[in-house]
């Protein structure tokens, strides 16, 4: 049984596919399952978008994605299960862009792997995106890579948050009086 799946899938002949992405993850003993789905969306940095087109070199991609997987692997433990394809091609509006799924025997786990490689995938993947704008125009982007990247960034992407920095940012939920549920 393969404990992760990376893809990346041609726009022209597929469709990224959510249900599989839960289905890969999803394990008897896991209490955590959670998921991230990049879509187009409409609108960047004041401009009415219509399409965006993805390339990337498949195999340097595929070998980026691995070694994502592997440092979340380190961090979170052998029972993890990851999933995560990206697509590439000329998508519309709403279409589907990144999946990604993790799976775990506690819900901590799940989320901050989840969290840790979606942004690796952003600022780490050699995946181009050009935007297609409603006046005909399109542009690269230059992409997170090229991004200012914060602490809490920076961290998310190395996996290297600790549970305490997660706590004394994160608000207490539960009860009025602050009561946090146990992590399950």
């Amino acid at each position: 049984m393969a404990k992760t799946g990376c893809r990346v899938v041609d726009f022209a002949n597929e469709r990224l596919d959510p249900m599989a992405a839960l289905d890969f993850v999803s394990e008897p003993g896991f209490g955590g399952v959670t998921m991230f789905i990049g879509r187009i969306r409409d609108h960047n940095q004041g401009r009415t978008v219509t399409a965006v087109s993805y390339d990337l070199f498949e195999a340097l991609a595929l070998k980026v994605f691995a070694e994502i997987v592997e440092r979340a692997e380190q961090q979170w433990g052998p029972q993890l299960k990851l999933y995560l394809a990206h697509a590439r091609g000329r998508l519309g509006i709403g279409d589907l862009a990144v999946v990604v799924a993790a799976g775990a025997p506690h819900r901590d786990e799940a989320f901050r792997a989840c969290r840790m490689v979606i942004e690796a995938i952003k600022h780490a993947a050699p995946i181009w995106k050009q935007e297609h704008y409603a006046d005909g125009d399109s542009a690269w982007s230059e992409g997170c890579s090229l991004c200012h990247n914060d602490a809490a960034t920076a961290a998310a992407i190395s996996g290297s948050e600790t549970q305490s920095e997660t706590a004394s940012t994160t608000p207490p939920f539960g009860s009025a009086s602050g009561h946090r549920h146990r992590e399950n």
